[in-house]
């Protein structure tokens, strides 16, 4: 059975220039469990594992990691949680 919340991302939204890329991102991973993320060409899938890693920032919403927001944490601080 999974654990406690190990990744939390809520209403995340990412921008390239004036494009949305991502709206409203919501995603929950407990600790203990296998997720895969899947879709189409052009879904954002690339997209929202580097807004996780910090590059691009996420616009709107959050990223929980460990119980720590690391939403606006700078790429190496993020990296040092071992996240990325």
């Amino acid at each position: 059975m999974a654990g406690t919340t190990l990744l939390d991302i809520k209403g995340v939204e990412t921008y390239y220039g004036n494009i949305r890329a991502l709206n409203g991102v919501n995603v929950q991973v407990n600790e203990g469990e296998v997720v895969a993320l899947i879709g189409a060409n052009g879904a954002g899938k690339s997209t929202l594992m580097m807004t996780i890693f910090g590059a691009p920032r996420a616009r709107a919403g959050t990223i929980t990691f460990a119980g720590t927001d690391i939403t606006q944490l700078p790429t190496h601080e993020i990296a040092r949680m071992r996240i990325a």
